[in-house]
């Protein structure tokens, strides 16, 4: 059994999601790891991660707007605004989400669907550096 780990430093633009697929691929590649699980962890609560569509854009927007709508930004329920009125949102976004993905590897390849995608998905409105763990194992 073999190990890898890297990890990655995405710059997000503000509120929505930020694919980094090939990074992942790469590091898989990299890791010369032919059957096992690539784990990826976000080390923020603010910001989650998600598989999903990358062929039509659309979704994207659509998923963004789904959350704004159901968490707003200065939502009056919300007592935590220590660094402003997308604060606590961004938290009950990334807990209704997920801080890890395990993604299956065989023949050196992600187990990706066709139209699959890795994506940071960043739920504050300013831009932020975001780290992301990305760890190999398998033979």
């Amino acid at each position: 059994m073999r190990q890898h780990q890297q990890t990655l430093t995405i710059e997000t633009r503000g509120q929505g999601l930020s694919e980094f697929t090939l990074d992942v691929v790469q590091i898989v590649g990299n890791s010369e790891i032919e059957v096992g699980l690539v784990h990826i962890f976000c080390r923020h609560t603010s910001a989650s991660l998600l598989i999903q569509e990358n062929a039509d854009s659309d979704v994207q927007r659509d998923l963004i707007a789904f959350f704004k709508r159901l968490v707003p930004d200065g939502d009056p329920l919300f007592v935590h605004r220590a660094e402003g009125p997308d604060d606590m949102p961004a938290h009950v976004k990334s807990a209704l989400t997920q801080s890890t993905l395990t993604i299956p590897i065989a023949n050196g390849r992600l187990m990706l669907g066709t139209w699959q995608g890795i994506y940071l998905f960043e739920h504050r409105a300013r831009p932020h550096t975001r780290e992301v763990i990305v760890h190999v194992i398998g033979d």
